[in-house]
């Protein structure tokens, strides 16, 4: 028989997070399977503050998280741009998004 662990029941119960929103969105706290929601709901915040040029850091690792980013990115509407950053703002650890604005 299995052990549940209160680490195990955690993991199943979403934890609602605060984030600051300042254009800046490290992913390192947040579980892969988050992503798909919160980088959406993060840069509709970002253009209702007008906030256009977000730096979203995915960490380099193997790329998978990257290419998840890129690809949840590609089909935002409100995205206008999207390129890895430069290697003061991360290099290929980040991805810099310009949104465009509000009608």
């Amino acid at each position: 028989m299995a052990k549940t662990t209160k680490q195990d029941i955690d993991h199943d119960i979403p934890e609602e997070v605060e984030l600051p929103i300042d254009g800046v969105l490290d992913l390192h706290a947040f579980r892969p399977s988050e992503v798909k929601y919160l980088i959406p709901d993060y840069l509709a915040e970002c253009r209702k503050r007008g906030i256009l040029d977000v730096r979203i850091i995915h960490g380099k690792g193997t790329g998978t998280l990257q290419r998840t980013v890129h690809a949840i990115l590609g089909r935002i509407p409100e995205v206008a741009s999207l390129r890895l950053a430069g290697e003061d703002a991360g290099g290929w650890g980040a991805t810099l998004v310009r949104l465009r604005k509000l009608p």
